[in-house]
């Protein structure tokens, strides 16, 4: 029994600092640029488009298309160092423990 209290407690432990976790990833922003910066995204930790920023030189009617195109490819950046820092906070949490497939932060 000795055994399974302390498995409680670890496990209780780790709801907390997982709970801290998702809350400082939350209030975490990222940024991914496209075009030498010349297109800039702001994500949440969560996902969430906080802001873009756009150069107006590249505003032109005629080349809108290239201009959806660079705010994706800056989303996608910005959305990848978002989830690379939510990995390595999650890999300090569990101690290097790998998730098992298809099992991720709840968010």
């Amino acid at each position: 029994m000795k055994n399974l209290g302390s498995l409680m407690k670890q496990a209780q432990q780790m709801q907390t600092r997982m709970a801290e976790l998702q809350e400082k990833l939350a209030a975490s922003e990222y940024q991914g640029s496209a075009a030498g910066g010349m297109v800039v995204v702001t994500l949440s930790g969560k996902g969430e488009l906080k802001g873009v920023k756009i150069d107006p030189s590249l505003i032109n009617p005629d080349e809108a298309e290239i201009l959806e195109d660079l705010l994706l490819a800056a989303h996608n950046d910005a959305k990848t160092k978002s989830e690379a820092a939510a990995a390595e906070e999650m890999k300090a949490l569990t101690g290097g423990l790998k998730l098992p497939p298809g099992m991720s932060l709840p968010f």
